[in-house]
């Protein structure tokens, strides 16, 4: 597929044909295609969990749903994605990766950082993973793990705490589901979120 065509197709899928699993070579060149995202310094420090087995991904929704369970038909959808994979940012990989000498920051300090790269960087590598899904004719969405959800999700997959989930990727092969309320809100054009020379 061209490229211009998979950015144009790309879109949370929210729904999943949970009978087709996704092909382990796939799998594999979605996380190949992750790593392959830029990160400051070279650090790459970010880590995936993968989630392909169905007791592993029930797991992951009772840890991660909020009490109430959310929005019913939202749930009930993503539920049937037969992959999910949870991106990682780690922290302290950037920090020892600007103390070596070709940097030079021997304090570790994060004040250094006005921006925090780690949480930017894997941002990047789940982004190459969706579109990835697309060039692939897969469906995928990228979603948040609610704050209040963090330690359980922690601790029902044995994460350590130097590695923050930015959030899950679910991955499938797309269901036909209902178009989110939000799109009503349309594409903004170009030309008013571009500043050309200066700002206005």
């Amino acid at each position: 597929m061209e490229f211009t065509e998979v950015v144009r197709r790309r879109r949370m899928v929210r729904n999943y044909d949970p009978d087709r699993p996704v092909p382990p070579e796939l799998v594999q060149r979605l996380l190949e295609h992750a790593t392959r995202a830029p990160s400051a310094g070279f650090a790459q420090g970010w880590a995936f969990l993968v989630l392909e087995e169905s007791a592993d991904r029930d797991r992951f929704w009772a840890a991660a749903t909020p009490e109430g369970g959310g929005r019913a038909r939202w749930l009930t959808g993503m539920r049937r994605a037969p992959l999910i994979i949870v991106p990682h940012a780690n922290r302290s990989a950037y920090l020892e990766r600007y103390a070596e000498p070709d940097k030079g920051w021997t304090d570790r300090s994060t004040e250094r950082w006005p921006v925090p790269y780690w949480y930017v960087d894997t941002g990047f590598a789940a982004l190459l993973m969706l579109l990835t899904a697309v060039d692939e004719g897969l469906g995928a969405c990228f979603f948040g793990i609610p704050p209040q959800r963090t330690s359980a999700y922690r601790s029902a997959f044995g994460v350590p705490n130097e590695y923050d989930p930015i959030g899950a990727v679910t991955i499938g092969y797309r269901a036909v589901d209902h178009r989110s309320p939000s799109l009503k809100r349309g594409r903004r054009p170009v030309d008013e979120v571009v500043h050309r020379g200066r700002w206005g």
